[in-house]
């Protein structure tokens, strides 16, 4: 299955802000940001890119997909990740969806 440009950039900037994967840690608060930027469908999306490119556990990041609902992160955690998805190009602002439509 392709990967919407919008998403395949998304996965970029993962890529980017960590080039060493996302450590099992940052897990709830990167979706917690995502969540508020990608919808439950295109979360899913990058949690599967995440699971195959970087090996990790599919248990523990639906678990982290399912935790943002029942135990919100820190603010030092959500900081923490922002600035690494900054450092990897992630927009501050909202990502623009036609540009990167696809």
């Amino acid at each position: 299955m392709a990967v919407p440009r919008f998403l395949a950039t998304v996965i970029g900037w993962l890529r980017a802000g960590y080039p060493e994967g996302v450590p099992e840690h940052d897990y709830v608060p990167l979706f917690a940001l995502l969540a508020r930027k990608l919808t439950s469908d295109e979360l899913t999306t990058v949690a599967d890119s995440l699971i195959v490119s970087g090996g990790h556990s599919p248990d523990a990041v639906h678990a982290a997909i399912t935790a943002v609902t029942h135990q919100p992160p820190t603010e030092g955690d959500l900081s923490r990740v922002a600035a690494r998805l900054a450092a990897g190009g992630w927009p501050l602002a909202e990502p623009d969806r036609e540009t990167q439509a696809g």
